[in-house]
C-alpha cells in the first residue's frame, strides 16, 4: 500500500463532484470500478500500471511540464497552466512535485526535441480542384454505404471490423476504387452518427436516412464538422478548429500508437477535401481556424446538381449531372443504377420496378414521377414495363393468419404455387403446402423479401386483404454521439465514495494500514500512547488484527504482545 495514499485521499475527497468526474474521464477509469472509499480510489490511481497507462495520453505540453516538474520545484503561483492540469488528474501533489510512483515512472521517459510547426500554405489551384473532386466523390460513396445498410445491415466480425462478405459487396457498389477507404468511410459515418454499431452490425440511424436526403454540399458539411468534433483534443483549439497538421504526428509523444493514429487522420482529413499536398484548400482555413467551413469556396470547384434526366427508348435514364439527392433515391428504387460519375446512368428493369411496388409505388406514381423530371418524356417501352410490372404485382398475396400467427402466401396462380412450393432458394423459408396455399412461421415481412429477392411478384397484404409495405430493415434511432455527461456517468461512483468517508478519516486509514500490514505479515514501527500520556515506539511482526486489537511479535524484546488500536497513534514500515 502506498504511503502516499493518504494525503491524496484526503485531496480527492476535498474536491467537487464536477472535479471528480473530470478526473476520472481523464484518467480513463471505469464508472463501474469497486471502489468502496477513497483510500481505494487514491491507491489505484497511483498503481505503477494505471500511471503508466496513462502517461502515453498526455499532449506534449502536459509532458513537458510533467518533467520540469520532476526536476524542479516550481513556485505554485509561477506554476504554467499544464501543472493545474497535471494536478487535477492526480499526478502532482500540492506543492507541484509527482508524486514517487509518478516520478519512479517518469525515471526511464524523455522528449525528444518539438517538431517545428509550418505556416499552412494555401493550396494551388489545381490541388484544391482535386481536393473538391475528393470530397465529391466520398459524399457519393458514403450514400452507397448508407443505402446498402439501408437494403440489409452490413455485418461485422468480433473485431468490429467489416467482414470480407461486405467488403466485397460494398466495393462492388461503391465508386471508390480504393476498397481501404471503405474503414475511412464507416468511420465517418459512425462518428457522424449515420450508422449504429450493435450486435455485430452496422445498421442506418434516423440522422443517415435524412443525411441522404440532404444537398451535397450539407452531406459534406456534416461529415467535415463531425470530423471535427471528433479529433483528439489534443489536436483542437480554443476557436473551435485544429492546430497545424505539421504538429498531429507530436501531439502525443510518449503513445507508441499515436503515429499511426496520427497517419490515419491526417489520411482522412485529405479524403474529405480538408488538406492537399500543397497545403490547404480555401474552404478548409477558416474551418481550421473558427470551426466554420467556407461552404461556398467549396461549392464553385463542385458539379452542379441536376433535377431532370433523359429517359431512352432502351429502357436506361442519363442524368447530365449529380442529381439532386432526394431525386436520386427515390430513381434508385425504380431502376438499377448502373455507373456512377457525375453523369450517372440507371436501368429499368421488371426486377427493379417489382421492388418499387413492393415499396409502396403504384403505376401512376411511377409514371408520374418519370414524366416530371423527364426532359424526354416516357418512351413507350418503358410505360410498357411499368404497366406489364404493376399488372404482376401482388399475383402472389403474402399475409398473416390472425388465428395461426403463421404467414400464408396466396395466389390465384396454381402453378406459382407449385413452382415456389419446391423452389430450393426458398427451403430457408419452410413453406409447407396447406391446400391452395402455403404456411411458414417465418415472419410476413421476411417471408416477403425473401419472394421479391427471388424474382415473384409477390404484395405484402393486411388483415382487411390491402396492400402494405413491408419493412426490409428498420432505421435506427439515432444514439447520441457524444458520451453521456461526465457527472451522470460517474454520479453513482462519487455518491458511494461520499458515503464511505467517516468523520474520523486517521481512524480509517490506521484501519486500513494495520488490516493490510497484516495481510503482509509485515514489520510496522507502531507509536503508542502511554497511560500517563507519554509514547512509546515498538517493532512490531504484525500478525493479526481483530476485536479492536493488534497482535504482534516485539522484536526488540522478543515476546507477543497485543495493542488496543485506539491506542496507537500512527504506524509507518519498519526498514528491514
Amino acid at each position: 500500500m502506498s504511503t502516499h495514499a493518504r494525503p491524496l485521499a484526503d485531496w480527492l475527497a476535498a474536491q467537487s463532484d464536477d472535479a471528480l468526474a473530470v478526473l476520472f474521464t481523464r484518467r480513463g477509469i471505469s464508472a463501474q470500478v469497486s471502489w468502496h472509499d477513497f483510500f481505494d480510489a487514491a491507491e489505484s490511481l497511483l498503481e505503477p500500471a494505471a500511471i503508466e497507462r496513462f502517461l502515453p495520453r498526455l499532449t506534449r505540453a502536459e509532458a513537458q511540464a510533467l518533467l520540469e516538474s520532476s526536476s524542479s520545484r516550481a513556485d505554485a503561483d509561477s506554476r504554467p497552466a499544464e501543472d493545474d492540469l497535471l494536478a487535477r488528474t492526480a499526478l502532482l501533489r500540492s506543492d507541484g512535485t509527482p508524486y514517487p510512483e509518478v516520478a519512479d515512472a517518469l525515471a526511464t521517459r524523455q522528449l525528444e526535441p518539438a517538431a517545428a510547426e509550418h505556416p499552412v500554405a494555401p493550396s494551388t489551384d489545381i490541388d484544391a480542384a482535386h481536393a473538391a473532386e475528393r470530397a465529391f466523390t466520398v459524399v457519393l460513396a458514403l450514400a452507397d454505404v448508407l443505402l446498402t445498410a439501408a437494403e440489409t445491415p452490413l455485418a461485422l466480425l468480433s473485431t468490429g471490423a467489416l467482414s470480407a462478405t461486405e467488403r466485397r459487396r460494398l466495393a462492388e457498389r461503391s465508386i471508390l476504387d480504393d476498397t481501404a477507404d471503405l474503414d475511412a468511410l464507416i468511420s465517418f459515418a459512425l462518428d457522424a452518427g449515420l450508422l449504429h454499431a450493435s450486435d455485430r452490425t452496422l445498421t442506418l440511424t434516423a440522422r443517415g436516412d435524412t443525411w441522404l436526403r440532404l444537398p451535397g454540399i450539407e452531406r459534406w458539411t456534416a461529415l467535415a464538422e463531425s470530423f471535427r468534433t471528433h479529433l483528439a483534443p489534443a489536436l483542437r483549439t480554443s476557436s473551435g478548429g485544429w492546430i497545424a497538421p505539421s504538429l498531429w504526428a507530436d501531439a502525443h509523444p510518449w503513445d507508441p500508437n499515436w503515429p499511426a493514429v496520427s497517419a490515419e487522420l491526417e489520411h482522412r482529413a485529405a479524403l474529405l477535401g480538408l488538406t492537399t499536398a500543397s497545403g490547404e484548400p480555401a474552404w478548409a482555413r477558416p474551418l481550421r481556424l473558427t470551426g466554420i467551413a467556407d461552404v461556398d469556396a467549396l461549392r464553385t470547384l463542385l458539379p452542379v446538381e441536376v433535377d431532370r434526366i433523359f429517359l431512352q427508348n432502351d429502357l436506361t435514364a442519363i442524368a447530365p449531372g449529380p442529381l439532386v439527392p432526394a431525386m436520386d433515391l427515390r430513381l434508385r428504387r425504380l431502376a438499377h443504377r448502373e455507373s456512377a460519375t457525375q453523369a450517372s446512368s440507371y436501368r429499368f428493369t421488371a426486377e427493379s420496378l417489382t421492388l418499387a411496388f413492393a415499396e409502396g409505388e403504384t403505376e401512376e406514381s411511377v409514371l408520374a414521377f418519370l414524366g416530371q423530371i423527364s426532359l424526354t418524356g416516357v418512351p413507350q417501352p418503358l410505360r410498357y414495363l411499368v404497366a406489364q410490372s404493376a399488372q404482376r404485382h401482388g399475383l402472389i398475396r403474402v399475409a398473416t393468419d390472425p388465428d395461426t400467427g403463421r404467414t400464408t402466401v396466396a395466389s390465384s396462380d396454381p402453378h406459382l404455387i407449385d413452382t415456389m412450393g419446391v423452389d430450393q432458394s426458398l427451403r430457408p423459408l419452410g413453406l409447407v403446402r396447406e391446400g391452395d396455399h402455403l404456411t411458414t412461421k417465418v415472419g410476413r415481412d421476411t417471408v416477403f423479401w425473401a419472394l421479391t429477392d427471388a424474382r415473384y411478384p409477390a404484395s405484402a397484404v393486411d388483415a382487411e386483404g390491402n396492400d402494405t409495405r413491408a419493412l426490409r430493415t428498420r432505421i435506427t434511432e439515432t444514439p447520441p454521439i457524444d458520451s453521456p455527461d461526465a457527472d451522470e456517468r460517474f454520479a453513482e461512483l462519487i455518491a458511494r465514495l461520499r458515503a464511505a468517508q467517516g468523520a474520523d478519516a486517521d481512524a480509517a486509514w490506521l484501519d486500513r494500514e494495520l488490516e493490510n500490514a497484516v495481510r503482509r505479515r509485515a514489520a510496522l514501527i507502531v507509536e503508542v500512547g502511554m497511560p500517563d500520556g507519554s509514547t512509546r515506539e515498538l517493532t512490531l511482526e504484525v500478525t493479526g488484527l481483530g476485536g479492536g486489537r493488534l497482535r504482534g511479535r516485539d522484536r526488540a524484546a522478543d515476546v507477543e504482545r497485543t495493542l488496543p488500536v485506539r491506542s496507537i497513534r500512527s504506524t509507518r514500515p519498519a526498514e528491514d
